[in-house]
């Protein structure tokens, strides 16, 4: 019998390991993290065979030496970690968690999709198109399903994947029918070193996909398109079909339209999606399903049913003629100088969290043209507040969590005439939350709770 060891008890990890069990593997499936947060978890995979290690640090020559044939590891796990590093140089097989998603779905057609910003709403809306068709097609990967929870169900009519470039690295044979590239720029440089390995990581996707769909609107990967001109690749517009020259995109915008290959397909105000960006969404999300063969009828149907994405520009309440929008996916400097420059201005934001590296910008520019007020929050609040002061920005406070940021975001509106509180953070949320969608769930009830007391 094949021994496989799976690293992350996390639901990705859990998938992965039921799918070697369901293969005829000896399973191990480990995690550094404490018994006691994953003991349920544990009791529930070993009734099922599958031999659990908690606090445990996994070590390549024990491995080795143990018989391990395929190690899986779960996306958040580095992928040059010294461990899988050691994994590999001793000739244990290392893969992701969505490699063997693929593995055992390739007999399906995937649609993959990628980029620094935009993916999961693009995922999320392909995914609500091909419902609309009929088609069983739920979204996986960095939203909804677990990859390897599809492969434990029936198939699939279509795997539709959001891809992090942490996933793409450790899936070295995912070759998707469709592959989606949304937009580039630098992120996960602590990760990935250089932007250069970051892009080529991302590339290596579209070029092992059968076709590829690329936002022409995006200056990097515009400025790329002598990489990307084969008959294969498709490229879209929000600017109209001559906006590209000499690239003539197959998907664009004309009065009002989203045209595809010369045929009107959806109005663009059918999306209830603010936002220049997610215009350019919207077309890439058409883009696929035609090449997918989906009828414009089912494409408009989807599209118009599609309420957005939760933490990503979600209209939470409004008090007072004030907008208060939950952007907590915004985890970045460019994704957050999207979402201040798709909401209505002068706005009040709130940013902050655990920092990242990156060019801010841009985003500093949109702070200065449309923030009132920056109200900053978690472990970025002290050098935000002094990059500001580098910048000539004055206009912020120091308020540290989210719950003082609403109602200081509330008293100020009273004060002035504010049509907007945004949380846009610019930053991840490990400083105070287990994740954004956790951190976004907060601002939510605070709103709902505070605002609504007053």
């Amino acid at each position: 019998m094949k021994t496989a060891h799976v690293i992350g008890l996390g639901r990705s990890g859990i998938a992965a390991a039921r799918v070697l069990a369901r293969d005829g593997y000896a399973v191990t499936l480990s995690d550094r993290g404490a018994a006691q947060r994953h003991q349920s978890d544990a009791n529930r995979l070993t009734g099922e065979g599958i031999t659990i290690k908690l606090n445990h640090a996994f070590d390549a020559k024990i491995a080795k030496e143990e018989g391990v044939d395929l190690l899986v590891v779960s996306p958040g796990v580095p992928w040059d970690a010294p461990a899988l590093v050691t994994a590999r140089e001793l000739g244990i097989e290392t893969i992701g968690e969505m490699e063997l998603a693929w593995r055992a779905l390739k007999s399906r057609p995937w649609l993959g999709i990628t980029g620094t910003n935009g993916k999961t709403t693009t995922t999320a809306l392909v995914a609500a198109i091909f419902k609309a068709a009929g088609l069983n097609a739920p979204a996986c990967g960095n939203i909804g399903y677990a990859a390897c929870e599809l492969a434990l169900t029936e198939s699939p009519d279509w795997v539709i994947a959001e891809l992090s470039s942490y996933q793409i690295e450790a899936a070295s044979s995912l070759a998707p029918t469709i592959g989606v590239w949304t937009t580039f720029t630098p992120a996960h440089l602590s990760r990935h070193k250089t932007v250069e390995n970051y892009y080529n990581i991302k590339a290596s996707l579209l070029n092992r996909s059968q076709a590829i769909i690329i936002n022409g609107d995006d200056p990097t990967l515009r400025s790329k398109s002598s990489e990307h001109s084969s008959p294969r690749h498709h490229w879209t517009s929000i600017k109209g079909k001559s906006a590209l020259n000499p690239i003539t995109p197959d998907t664009y915008v004309e009065e009002g339209w989203v045209i595809h290959k010369g045929e009107p397909v959806v109005e663009t105000k059918a999306l209830r999606m603010v936002g220049e960006h997610n215009q350019q969404n919207l077309l890439v999300a058409v883009a696929a399903a035609k090449l997918a063969g989906i009828d414009s009828s089912a494409i408009a149907q989807g599209i118009a049913s599609f309420p957005g994405v939760s933490h990503r520009l979600e209209h939470i309440c409004t008090w007072r003629g004030v907008d208060f929008i939950n952007d907590s996916k915004a985890t970045n400097y460019d994704a957050a100088e999207v979402g201040l420059r798709s909401v209505i201005g002068p706005a009040i934001l709130i940013a902050g969290g655990a920092p990242k590296d990156g060019n801010d910008t841009a985003w500093i520019a949109q702070i200065k043209e449309k923030a009132a007020t920056v109200l900053l929050v978690g472990d970025a609040a002290d050098p935000f507040s002094k990059r500001f002061k580098e910048c000539g920005y004055t206009n912020y406070e120091i308020v540290l969590a989210i719950d003082r940021a609403v109602a200081r975001g509330a008293e100020i509106s009273k004060e002035q005439d504010i049509k907007t509180v945004l949380l846009s953070p610019a930053c991840a949320s490990f400083d105070q939350y287990a994740n954004f969608e956790v951190r976004g769930d907060d601002f939510r009830q605070v709103c709902t709770k505070y605002l609504g007391e007053l």
